[in-house]
């Protein structure tokens, strides 16, 4: 597969499966477990008004027929399937497709560009692309052979009864998934993953929050990326338990679906959750059911969690980790508020996490890049592209944030390694800045950024989506923000106010886009 990267050696990876952090289950396996043990079981229900509902059985028999039709069409063990298709059951029932098929899967984001699509493509180099129908002609266009999954398209959903003869579905071991890496600047790099990995995932998230087959989740993640494809497709799979798809994230329609299906796990980044509270659908609906709020990706601000806490009776579990490295830290049922909302948890003990600065080891000062090493890491990415960039010399894979490590072990995110502010010599987090932003009360979403200074050299700028109907200058937010005891080198020092943040495909904000936007507009004055 072109993977010059290895996750373990062989005396880990027998580690990994004596402690049984690791195993020979696959997904493959769990769904034909789930359809002999509940076949009338709910799997998948799509939100939309008219959307599909497939039991255990149905789905089982679905993957099973889609994965005879693949092979049909000349997809063979060892190859690579890619999928961009909007986030509905039927893109789960094609993962374990093509599973079936013992070809791995290349995961293309629903709100991938058309540029980003070709990167990952001339990458991956893929036998088969398949789409829905609204993305039939762009494919098209992309000079790689498609085929239209959907209803009334060359594949459909088939829940007829079938025999699995002929397949030969991939291990646990083999590569299974190979996404894009969902980051805010660049064109995005591809990660290769075993579902090992998200195994082992899987169980910490059911430790951590105490997940058991009867609950419901509503992931409002992309699938294909990291956060997505656990809590979406693997832990869903491997508990048995019901899982709610929306195509596309809507603040509103989320707060309807979570009261409509009555779920008790919410999966999403921390801008996601802001927006939910922002929006007065929250205060509309019953979100009383939910249990559980799963959040990493990016910062957590504080005070929106407490009100989202304090308005659905939720417990709010953030974790660390990237779409290379898994899990290293997470906040679990246990945690008292004030960790579970203001660090991102507890070192993970088996990821063996350790500081740099550089090359040179500083995990004793509590601050620096956090590299790891244990059963959560994927093999790197395709090909072994930026190996150096990715691994320190010994093997450890790095994140690209600076992070704080206390005494207790909780880590706490200070912001990535391109995300500090350099205002006349001084580095100004541009996390802890959101989050006071955050704090005034007409601020649904901020990010702030570096614009170019002649004099400072750099200067905080604040870019804000406000809730419905709110009206904010600098000024009252400068106001605000004394008022409540922030340092002054945390105030912004421009505030821009947008209908909506840019966002990457996985969701994010798109950070570089908006230090690129400051930078033209002061440059064009």
């Amino acid at each position: 597969m072109g993977v010059e990267a290895a996750a373990a050696t062989p005396a880990e990876a027998a580690q990994y499966r004596e402690a049984g952090w690791w195993s020979d289950v696959t997904l493959s396996d769990c769904v034909r477990r789930n359809a002999t043990a509940t076949p009338d079981g709910a799997a998948y229900t799509d939100f939309a008004a008219a959307g599909r509902r497939l039991t255990w059985a149905e789905f089982d028999s679905a993957a099973t027929n889609l994965a005879h039709r693949l092979v049909a069409l000349g997809v063979r063990p060892g190859q690579r399937v890619a999928m961009w298709h909007n986030d509905t059951a039927a893109i789960h029932v094609l993962l374990v497709a093509i599973e079936r098929c013992g070809a791995a899967v290349i995961g293309l984001g629903a709100r991938a560009g058309v540029r980003e699509t070709a990167e990952i493509l001339r990458t991956s180099e893929p036998a088969l692309l398949v789409c829905d129908p609204e993305r039939q002609v762009p494919a098209a266009e992309l000079g790689q052979r498609v085929v239209v999954f959907g209803d009334g398209a060359e594949l459909e959903i088939d829940t007829r009864p079938a025999a699995d003869t002929g397949l030969a579905p991939i291990g646990a071991d083999d590569v299974f998934l190979i996404n894009s890496t969902s980051g805010t600047t660049g064109l995005p790099k591809c990660v290769v993953h075993t579902q090992n990995r998200w195994h082992y995932f899987h169980q910490k998230a059911v430790a951590n929050g105490g997940l058991t087959s009867d609950d419901v989740f509503l992931p409002v993640i992309p699938t294909p990326f990291g956060f997505g494809i656990w809590t979406s497709h693997t832990t869903p799979i491997h508990l048995g338990a019901s899982t709610v798809r929306m195509d596309r994230f809507d603040a509103a329609d989320t707060c309807a679906a979570i009261e409509r299906h009555r779920a008790t796990v919410l999966c999403c980044v921390s801008t996601q959750l802001a927006m939910l509270l922002a929006n007065s659908a929250s205060r509309e609906h019953d979100l009383s059911s939910l249990r559980v709020v799963f959040t990493g990706g990016e910062p957590l601000p504080y005070t929106q969690s407490a009100r989202f806490e304090e308005l659905t009776g939720a417990t709010i579990l953030q974790f660390y980790g990237s779409n290379e490295t898994g899990m290293l830290s997470a906040t679990t049922l246990d945690d008292p508020l004030h960790r579970r909302l203001r660090t991102a948890g507890r070192i993970v003990p088996e990821m063996h996490v350790r500081l740099f600065d550089g090359d040179r080891d500083v995990t004793a000062t509590g601050r620096g890049q956090p590299a790891c090493r244990g059963p959560a890491l994927s093999l790197g990415y395709l090909g072994g592209a930026d190996h150096d960039k990715l691994y320190t010399p010994d093997g450890w894979m790095r994140m690209g944030d600076i992070c704080d490590l206390d005494d207790e072990g909780f880590l706490t995110l200070a912001g990535r390694t391109s995300d500090f502010i350099l205002r006349a010599g001084k580095n100004i987090s541009a996390v802890q800045v959101e989050d006071v932003v955050a704090t005034h009360p007409a601020v649904a979403v901020a990010a702030a950024v570096a614009m170019p200074d002649p004099l400072f050299g750099e200067r905080v700028c604040a870019y804000v989506e406000l809730t419905d109907g709110a009206a904010l200058d600098l000024p009252t937010l400068v106001e605000h923000l004394l008022s409540q005891g922030v340092s002054k080198e945390l105030l912004p020092e421009r505030l821009e106010v947008l209908d909506e943040l840019p966002r990457s495909s996985g969701g994010k904000i798109a950070k570089g886009r908006l230090r690129d936007e400051i930078r033209s507009r002061l440059e064009s004055r």
